[in-house]
């Protein structure tokens, strides 16, 4: 019975108020993703297929490298290129109390390679952490939520099992080449992860050094596989915008 009073609740507040999509304000057209439009969906997650491996973009159904670039996991998922609108959301997902933007690209993420996700039975979810210094100065962690909305999405549990033990000058104001070496050593285990498959999530990758280096800690800790979700790839190319 209480079950039916809510949900005849949550009908009525739809009705008088119409849900809308966190990324353009709106109504979410009554499409699968309840914070996303049809609209909205479609532009942001219309990225080529890249291969689950190292997240290029695939050439007539193959990656284009002969091996990998990025053998650090055991897989990586890619919602978009970073750039274009996505790139503008992902800003936007920075700011505090932009959490029902980085919620809509977690769900658009989770829906994209739901399939994927599934095949690699993954156990939790992990975000990427960031230095408690500046996440008090941004007020917020957009690898933080994303991993919460892909957890709510998955209904797979959310572990903050990694930590940053050493503030590192941002990545994106260093060259390509000096961003391995940038955060090298800069997280820990928090705890023991014996034999879990983990989804580590963060925002943007572009070298792929961080998602290694938080990769490193949790098999350190023990886990059996560590996978990778980002919302946008910054693809090295001479056009592509700086990640942040």
């Amino acid at each position: 019975m209480a079950w039916s009073i809510r949900s005849l609740g949550t009908i009525l507040l739809d009705l008088a108020c119409p849900p809308r999509c966190a990324l353009c304000g709106a109504d979410t057209d009554g499409g699968d993703l309840p914070t996303v439009c049809v609209a909205c969906a479609a532009v942001v997650a219309a990225g080529p297929a890249r291969c689950l491996r190292c997240g290029d973009v695939m050439i007539d159904g193959r990656c284009p490298m002969r091996r990998c670039p990025s053998p650090h996991w055991d897989g990586l998922v890619v919602l978009g290129p970073y750039g274009d609108d996505l790139r503008r959301h992902v800003l936007r997902a920075k700011r505090p109390g932009a959490e029902a933007v980085a919620t809509a690209l977690a769900t658009l993420l989770a829906s994209r390679h739901r399939d994927t996700l599934a095949t690699w039975q993954i156990d939790t979810v992990v975000p990427v952490p960031m230095h408690w210094w500046r996440r008090c100065s941004r007020g917020t962690s957009t690898a933080d939520q994303l991993a919460v909305g892909i957890s709510r999405a998955t209904g797979l549990p959310c572990r903050r099992l990694v930590r940053r033990v050493r503030a590192t000058p941002m990545q994106n104001e260093l060259p390509w080449e000096d961003r391995r070496r940038n955060v090298h050593d800069a997280f820990r285990p928090r705890r023991r992860c014996a034999g879990r498959r983990i989804l580590l999530v963060d925002d943007v990758t572009t070298t792929g050094a961080t998602l290694a280096e938080c990769r490193r800690a949790l098999v350190e800790a023990g886990a059996a596989a560590v996978y990778a979700a980002v919302v946008a790839k910054a693809d090295r190319t001479a056009e592509s915008p700086p990640a942040p």
